[in-house]
């Protein structure tokens, strides 16, 4: 559904009477196309504090396929060094670095701040890289234009070119829709990626719930990296799945995910064995606690959770997992803040965040796989289109861009997890919802 609030502030009226009357004024958010792969304008990088992976760093940053350039007026993408904060003292390096040049970015770019994760052993280093996430978590909701800040924490020992694959996304219009986010690296090493515009070529991947919406968008865009995509549904929506899979090349598999041979039925379709596994199947049964039947928290339970621990444990045990692969699963904001009438769903997908969490390390040494999730926030869909005006308004406003967000935001965030350079993300929730107000 077109956001017409959205389209009203693109006009000089209306950015008049909407200024004056103090009202949102959301940016029109720059995605990836064939047109637009990249950020337009260079890429500052600056240091705060006695970096140790400045090298590094550098090549990472050199990968991504922008110009570092440490004069740029206007910076499309600024990269801030703070690994070598280690003191309260040390953050005034922070404000130092990043005060004269924060109005100088141009409209619609990255920040991007490279932390460490905190020291148990040290409080004064973890206080300072604690205090990076409350400073970028601000900045996030201040610079406005449509621009985003994210932190990502690289880890003492980190491999080389572990942090690429995460700077490409971070640093790209792949990220629209993601601001305020904290990302922690692990030390595994990347995999190899042949070609940065085909990164899943070779791989199979099977998206669930994937006959429309964020599905059907995750599928499309594993497609056009490269992946051979089997498309899971309910068989009452065969058809659309069908329409779906002929569109991108696909297969399509017809399968309630609750059935309980359905792990066997996956494997089955993939007899190469899966590179890539989406967990995107959900359903919705609200009503308030007290109105809520049996019947209808355990259908919720069931879809969106029990199924995912299910078909994950028979498809890890089974190996039909491949080593090298990945598995994304689909949480949501409501299993962060909670939600009003949706006990069931947010207890869902609070648990998703569980199983990431606990699996994710356990999955990387046993089977060389790594487990994260998405977590939507106000995305446009059919679903939300139904949404009474006022509310479907607060919840596209209430976020740090001032606007809702589009299949393709979670469908490129799925793609970052499970490409193969992607290693060293494990055990991470991402939120794609333009910084939510609501929630952590």
């Amino acid at each position: 559904m077109a956001d017409r609030y959205l389209h009203l502030t693109g006009t000089a009226p209306g950015r008049f009477l909407t200024r004056r009357l103090g009202l949102p004024q959301p940016a029109p958010l720059r995605r990836w196309s064939l047109q637009t792969p990249r950020l337009d304008g260079p890429l500052l990088h600056l240091t705060a504090g006695d970096s140790a992976i400045t090298d590094e760093l550098a090549k990472a940053l050199a990968a991504t396929g922008l110009t570092v350039d440490a004069q740029a007026a206007r910076p499309a993408g600024i990269v801030l060094d703070a690994t070598g904060v280690t003191s309260a003292r040390g953050l005034a390096e922070v404000h130092a670095a990043l005060h004269p040049v924060v109005r100088s970015q141009a409209p619609g770019g990255r920040i991007v701040v490279i932390g460490t994760p905190p020291s148990p052993e040290d409080h004064h280093q973890a206080a300072a890289q604690q205090a990076l996430e409350g400073f970028v978590r601000s900045l996030g909701k201040e610079i406005g234009c449509g621009s985003t800040a994210q932190l990502l924490r690289i880890p003492a020992g980190a491999a080389p070119g572990a942090a690429e694959s995460t700077l490409r996304f971070l640093l790209s219009p792949r990220s629209a829709y993601v601001s305020g986010q904290v990302i922690e690296l692990t030390t595994a090493a990347p995999g190899p990626v042949a070609d940065q515009h085909a990164p899943l070529a070779g791989r199979t991947a099977l998206v669930t719930g994937a006959a429309r919406g964020i599905g059907a968008s995750v599928a499309s865009v594993l497609a056009r990296d490269g992946a051979h995509v089997i498309v899971l549904d309910v068989p009452r929506a065969q058809d659309d799945l069908v329409r779906t899979a002929d569109r991108l090349g696909a297969s399509a598999l017809p399968l309630d995910i609750t059935a309980p041979d359905a792990a066997a039925r996956i494997a089955a379709a993939a007899p190469d064995g899966l590179d890539v596994l989406v967990h995107n199947a959900g359903i919705t049964r609200d009503r308030r606690l007290a109105n809520m039947p049996a019947d209808r928290w355990a259908q919720v339970i069931d879809v969106n959770l029990d199924s995912v621990l299910r078909t994950t444990d028979e498809l890890l045990t089974s190996g039909t997992l491949n080593r090298g692969g990945r598995v994304v699963a689909t949480a949501s904001i409501a299993g962060i803040a909670g939600n009003n009438g949706q006990t069931n769903y947010a207890a869902s997908k609070a648990g998703v965040i569980g199983l990431v969490r606990s699996l994710g390390p356990r999955a990387a040494a046993e089977h060389g796989v790594t487990v994260n999730a998405v977590a939507p926030g106000f995305i446009e869909t059919k679903m939300t289109a139904a949404v009474p005006l006022f509310i479907r308004e607060a919840g596209r406003r209430m976020n740090s861009l001032s606007q809702g967000g589009l299949p393709v935001d979670v469908a490129e965030a799925v793609a970052w997890f499970a490409q193969p350079g992607s290693a060293a993300v494990n055990g991470q929730v991402l939120r794609v919802c333009g910084q939510s107000l609501l929630g952590a």
